[in-house]
């Protein structure tokens, strides 16, 4: 056996995780062959037998599915998973029901089939260490539980208790697992857990699991139960809701549940390979995966910041803004240890920056989440003012003032001076060239974009922008500035719009382009919401401000006529402006735009109903399938774009930024994985359909086409 170690002393049997090579245990395809021969080993021993431990050799317990063996999994290697699956189970059922004390040693993380591994156990002890995860996120990865997880989680728990950690992937440590039964044991120190599992199948010479049981009932019970019955009717149309019926895993998982408490633990196995084969070979699941594991890993371990540069966390940092993105940034800081200048034009603006942090932080108070005196200690740390001369030595300052390039100037060249020695300064502008802005530093090399998302508090992705003389050292430390505060970095290279905003202004602007084409704008946003984008794009251009994104296009139309160039604005731009300049609607914190906004509490926004006399045409046809497609794949091409320009050098920061910074619907793993789930060719098949029906913004070149093949990742 290769990742396994078989040990049998004075009756005791202990199988030890060990896979050579990895930092981790994984179910891959030899640790599966190894279960069977030590299981096979274990059934010979039997006789001699008076316990049975499951240990792990590495720092965490056992990581669960070789995730790289699932993505290159086909519809057709269905029948051959399903057999392997159930042949790991028949092994887990085997030494659950030999009549002997089984016992977990849970030395560290346990996740997805690392904790089912562990549930193998009658009796289950854990190290007491609060950084210690247990749980199945499979449903966040597009898959479920299918080692026996919700088998046994539905009979620990019952089907309302259960939820939480099947259909939403909820984690829990060691004592939380404690407090529901699933962990029965705790103990200071890994070198502890084998004398108490010793001491516990000493005193427990028989022992099988609850369920076993004849006498054995569903906490809660079956969906037989009238109250679980009535839960259950509603359950589905909620669920769906939810997930818009874009994510099958959620819906598998509940079926699963449902089906397998009816039944015996045999028959609930079976019913959960089954859903589980279905998932592990969809495109859903392997989209998911990509990005939510093996991309989001990449950006965690910071593969795209520059090597040899140490690591870095500012201990002052100086912000110049207190309106909404100061302030968040503000209390982002403070709330990681930062100390924090919050710096406006009057004492009075700055102090209401200071006021945001401790309107985020009294609700927590106020139901016992925080401490008052925790709370005191994060305003302690923001120092809000109105003296340039209070920056002196921040080891970084961040401009977040409006986005005027003569107001940015002229604040970079009084705050700059104040940079401790070896300091560098940002700028979280969202559309304006760092390269440009630069000009206003004395020490360009040491100059960077920091975009942040609004609301900062909730948004968890921060793009990086390296200037044209942007150092290395600079671009580290601002990785690591970002990681500090517990955020998501992508690094991009600099150009009009980034690629964030770029592609986001596709988005917002063909939702835009389809009203001034006769389209009703409820379909319009329907069509948003129906492919998995979280609002439609009238309403997020409403909450963005269509005054905003005029402005964006005059400073546009400004730059580009110095250098001799004209801007062309698309159909949906000249419609954004006509209703700002004509039609006075500038968006919802003006009053209105394309939504109305009532002033009774409680009343819901409703589209502007002279919208369809203004734009829409009864005569024009239109099918939702086409909206749907024109809404993702002009994102996708303008995100296509940016990887054959450099703006993104890779394709991890493409999907993992376009789900995090603008919403691009999480069940196609980015929008690069939406072209390659579906092949290069087939996507630019459909381009080319919808270039010819609604213009140039959806063509493919073929060198376009190009970059993406020779990205495309392999597993």
């Amino acid at each position: 056996m290769k990742t396994i170690r078989y040990d049998l002393q004075d009756g005791i049997s202990t199988l030890t995780f060990d896979e050579p090579d990895s930092p981790v245990n994984t179910m891959c395809l030899q640790w599966q062959h190894d279960l069977s021969e030590a299981v096979a080993q274990v059934l010979q021993d039997q006789a001699q037998l008076r316990g049975l431990i499951l240990a792990s050799a590495k720092t965490t317990f056992f990581a669960g599915a070789d995730l790289k063996g699932v993505m290159r999994l086909k519809p057709e290697d269905a029948p051959t998973v399903f057999a392997e699956i159930e042949l790991v189970k028949k092994n887990f059922r085997t030494l659950e029901t030999l009549g002997i004390p089984v016992v977990s040693c849970i030395n560290g993380a346990a996740l997805g089939g690392g904790w089912e591994v562990a549930l193998v156990g009658h009796h289950r002890i854990a190290v007491d260490n609060p950084k210690i995860q247990l749980g199945l996120p499979e449903v966040t990865l597009g898959l479920l539980p299918g080692a026996s997880g919700v088998t046994k989680m539905t009979r620990h728990l019952g089907l309302m208790g259960a939820q939480p950690y099947l259909l939403e992937g909820k984690l829990f440590g060691p004592r939380e697992a404690l407090d529901m039964g699933l962990v029965h044991e705790l103990v200071k120190s890994d070198d502890q857990l084998r004398p108490q599992a010793l001491a516990w199948i000493a005193a427990n010479p028989q022992a099988s699991h609850a369920w076993d049981a004849k006498d054995y009932k569903i906490p809660g019970g079956t969906p037989a139960n009238p109250k679980i019955a009535s839960m259950l009717s509603v359950a589905p149309a909620v669920l769906k809701q939810k997930t818009r019926g874009l994510y099958p895993a959620p819906e598998a998982i509940m079926a699963c549940m449902v089906e397998g408490a009816q039944v015996d633990i045999p028959t609930a196995l079976r019913i959960e390979s089954r859903y589980l084969v279905s998932l592990m070979t969809r495109p859903n699941a392997q989209s998911m995966i990509n990005t939510f594991f093996f991309n989001m890993n990449a950006i965690k371990s910071g593969q795209s910041r520059p090597a040899g540069v140490p690591r870095y966390k500012p201990a002052k940092v100086g912000l110049l803004g207190a309106g909404m993105m100061g302030a968040g940034i503000a209390y982002a800081q403070a709330s990681r240890g930062i100390a924090t200048v919050l710096k406006d034009v009057s004492q009075d603006k700055a102090d209401a920056g200071k006021a945001y942090s401790t309107k985020l932080t009294q609700p927590r108070v106020d139901k016992g989440r925080m401490s008052p005196h925790d709370q005191s200690d994060l305003l302690a740390r923001i120092h809000a003012t109105d003296k340039a001369q209070d920056l002196q030595g921040c080891d970084l300052i961040i401009e977040a003032v409006f986005e005027n390039r003569e107001l940015k100037a002229q604040v970079t060249k009084e705050a700059e001076p104040m940079l401790a020695a070896g300091g560098f300064f940002a700028s979280n502008t969202s559309t304006l060239p760092i390269s440009g802005l630069a000009r206003a530093s004395a020490h360009a090399d040491k100059f960077v974009g920091i975009h942040f998302f609004s609301p900062v508090d909730k948004m968890k992705l921060v793009e990086i922008i390296r200037g044209q003389d942007t150092d290395d050292e600079t671009v580290a430390r601002a990785y690591d500035y970002v990681q500090a505060l517990g955020k998501l970095p992508i690094v991009v290279n600099d150009s009009r719009g980034f690629f964030t905003s770029r592609v986001f202004g596709t988005f917002v602007m063909e939702g835009a382009a389809m009203l001034g084409e006769g389209i009703p704008a409820a379909a319009i946003e329907n069509a948003g919401m129906q492919c998995g984008m979280p609002v439609g794009p009238l309403a997020v251009l409403d909450e963005t401000s269509l005054s905003l994104s005029v402005h964006v296009m005059e400073q546009t139309r400004a730059d580009l006529a110095l250098e001799g160039k004209t801007f062309a604005p698309t159909p949906g731009e000249q419609l954004v402006e006509r209703l700002v300049k004509e039609l006075k609607r500038p968006g919802r914190a003006a009053g209105g735009g394309f939504y109305e906004y009532p002033s009774d509490k409680g009343a819901k926004k409703f589209l502007w109903p002279e919208l369809k006399a203004l734009f829409e045409k009864p005569q024009v046809a239109w099918d939702i399938e086409d909206l749907k497609d024109r809404l993702l794949y002009r994102q996708a091409i303008e995100t296509a774009r940016c990887l054959h320009e450099n703006v993104l050098t890779s394709v991890h920061e493409a999907n993992i930024g376009s789900i995090f910074g603008i919403g691009f619907p999480a069940w196609t793993g980015g929008a690069l994985q939406f072209i390659y789930s579906m092949g290069v060719d087939t996507f630019a098949t459909r381009a080319q359909v919808l270039a010819e029906r609604f213009g140039k913004g959806f063509e493919l070149s073929e060198e376009v086409q190009h970059t993406l093949l020779s990205h495309q990742p392999v597993y």
